[in-house]
């Protein structure tokens, strides 16, 4: 995969995700569910962190309605992944995260995955406007720039 991927660069925000012994599976290498708890580990480090967005003393909580992960080279115990984040679609009431793991050892592209929240209201559990402030902070540290168009 090496060239034709993503790489950390094309992410707005990353984290390191320690691998544990437990993590290998019968095959000797990281399970399959280990990356879609170091994607939501990501976004939810982000909210919380420089999103700003405290999910449980929110009156507006963000609720996962649909992930995904495509696999590309294994990782295993003792790797250290560096998961990347951008924001892929801000809507109304949701936002569509896009997610690379990395090998930190040789930067090598593991996994791409997303993740899909709806922002509901805490009572009625009902689809909620994103928050003007998180979608603020999404638009400066995670919303890719345009591909600049080649002058000629």
């Amino acid at each position: 995969m090496t060239g034709s991927g993503p790489t950390l660069a094309d992410y707005g925000w990353s984290r390191p995700f320690p691998t544990r012994w437990h993590d290998n599976d019968v095959f000797g290498h990281v399970n399959n569910t280990i990356y879609y708890a170091a994607m939501d580990t990501t976004v939810t480090s982000w909210l919380l962190g420089p999103g700003g967005h405290r999910m449980v003393e929110e009156r507006d909580p963000a609720v996962v309605v649909a992930s995904s992960c495509r696999y590309f080279a294994s990782g295993a115990f003792p790797d250290t992944f560096v998961v990347g984040l951008r924001a892929d679609r801000v809507g109304t009431t949701s936002v569509s995260w896009g997610l690379g793991i990395f090998r930190e050892s040789d930067g090598e592209l593991l996994a791409t995955g997303t993740f899909v929240h709806v922002f509901v209201d805490r009572e009625t559990r009902r689809p909620m406007p994103v928050p003007d402030p998180l979608r603020t902070r999404i638009a400066a540290d995670l919303v890719p720039a345009p591909p600049s168009s080649p002058t000629h």
